[in-house]
């Protein structure tokens, strides 16, 4: 079924704001378990995606990329961010130990995700006991939401989550080197995907993703 432009940002709009929420809470919510209150204390640990929404990032950014893809007649990665939870690292009781966890607690939230709209594709489908065209449509937009942002959130490249993990696996040495360059980080992004390597990197990375979900679910 074809979907009018209205139609695709309504079905869009709801996988895209539970998978950059629920990342976000996430990291909020393991930071806590493991000593920091950063996030608990300012709000920060919760579904509530108003707390969590960054205009450009949540919005605009979402909106542009589908806006591109829908005019191209398809393709292309849709991705976004929200606001940083933020995470005082010092008062995690192990910092570099826990720092593993609280990092990878966003994009394991949208593997879960993922794996949850991979539910509702396959029950959706025609004869299926959900079968719905919206549904299904909305289903395929989260599953490859979802994997996307965690398939970007795991380069290990600082700010982002895998960057984090890297440092925490790391010598100390080698992780003080490794953090000095995470000022350049959103920069070396932004030189990755203007030209092009970063969709070389990561389509790869995706299909085994997607593979995975395939075996799991059966779609």
């Amino acid at each position: 079924m074809d979907f009018s432009l209205l139609q695709t940002i309504a079905l869009y709009a709801v996988p895209v704001v539970f998978a950059i929420t629920l990342h976000e809470a996430a990291h909020g919510y393991v930071a806590r378990i493991f000593g920091d209150q950063t996030a608990w204390m300012l709000g920060r640990v919760t579904l509530n995606p108003l707390k969590h929404i960054d205009l450009v990032g949540t919005v605009i950014v979402p909106l542009g990329l589908l806006l591109l893809a829908k005019l191209a007649g398809g393709g292309g990665f849709l991705f976004g961010w929200a606001k940083p939870v933020p995470v005082n690292f010092s008062n995690l009781r192990d910092p570099k130990r826990h720092m593993l966890w609280v990092a990878a607690a966003g994009p394991g939230s949208n593997l879960a995700m993922a794996i949850l709209w991979a539910v509702f594709f396959r029950l959706s489908a025609d004869g299926g006991v959900l079968d719905s065209d919206g549904l299904q449509f909305m289903s395929r937009a989260g599953i490859m939401i979802n994997v996307v942002l965690m398939v970007l959130n795991l380069l290990p490249i600082l700010p982002l989550d895998g960057g984090r993990i890297a440092v925490s696996l790391l010598p100390h040495s080698l992780a003080a080197t490794y953090s000095r360059m995470e000022p350049y980080g959103f920069m070396l992004i932004i030189v990755l995907l203007a030209t092009g390597a970063l969709d070389v990197v990561m389509r790869p990375l995706i299909a085994i993703v997607l593979g995975f979900l395939r075996a799991l679910v059966g779609i």
